[in-house]
């Protein structure tokens, strides 16, 4: 179980509280209207934010003050942080070792990883030679040879068109199926949340509320919420 308790998260005059558990294996999205703090909850549960306030646990283990590189977690960002001068596969790699120095067994678990994907044949490739969804391809195979227990979306998809973007959205759904990965997805689009989460996480109004049934919040929103969908 992944459990923040009686946080408080400050950044510049904003000031987000959490009080939540999310169980291990669950699909959950994070909305809320622009501004109201969902990726400063998300990059505190990674560790690249502090706390003011409260505490963080996982599986009963308290990870407060862990460095973001010591978490059970590993997360995709908005522009995939690949490096341009590297090959989609030593980018995958930095994923096993930060060096890239890795034995023939990790060296297969890449390629397993380009596999999975669906970019077998594209190992050498650097990221200008890739499409934008071939690139978000790489970006997730990478979070994928972690293996972490927690996996953090914050909207790496968002600049890829509607059809590549539910494509891969299915595939992230499709690779943690079966593996007991905990996923916590930002979302702008509630049609995401729909799409492969159970639960949703409204951040609105300095809260970050604890998840509820996406579709239950989703068809009968709270104000904060309904103002934002329109």
């Amino acid at each position: 179980m992944l459990k923040l308790s009686d946080c408080v998260i400050e950044n510049g005059n904003f000031t987000l509280h959490a009080d939540l558990c999310i169980e291990p294996g669950a699909s959950v999205a994070i909305i809320g209207p622009s501004g109201a703090g969902k990726s400063t909850l998300l990059e505190t549960i990674a560790g690249f934010r502090s706390l003011t306030q409260g505490q963080i646990f996982w599986q009963g283990t308290e990870i407060t003050d862990l460095p973001p590189g010591k978490r059970p977690l590993a997360m995709l960002f908005q522009d995939g942080n690949l490096f341009p001068h590297l090959t989609a596969e030593q980018n995958i790699a930095l994923g096993v070792r930060p060096n890239g120095r890795l034995s023939p067994d990790e060296q297969g678990e890449v390629q397993t990883a380009l596999e999975r994907v669906s970019l077998a044949g594209m190992s050498t490739r650097k990221p200008a030679e890739l499409s934008g969804g071939q690139q978000s391809r790489v970006a997730l195979a990478r979070v994928l040879v972690q293996r972490r227990q927690v996996l953090l979306l914050d909207e790496p998809f968002a600049a890829l068109g509607p059809a590549l973007k539910a494509e891969m959205l299915d595939l992230v759904a499709d690779l943690i199926e079966g593996t007991g990965t905990t996923l916590l997805m930002i979302s702008h689009d509630p049609q995401d949340a729909r799409r492969i989460t159970d639960q949703t996480i409204l951040v609105a109004e300095g809260q970050a509320h604890s998840p509820v049934e996406t579709t239950e919040l989703l068809d009968n929103p709270p104000p904060s919420l309904r103002s934002y969908l329109g």
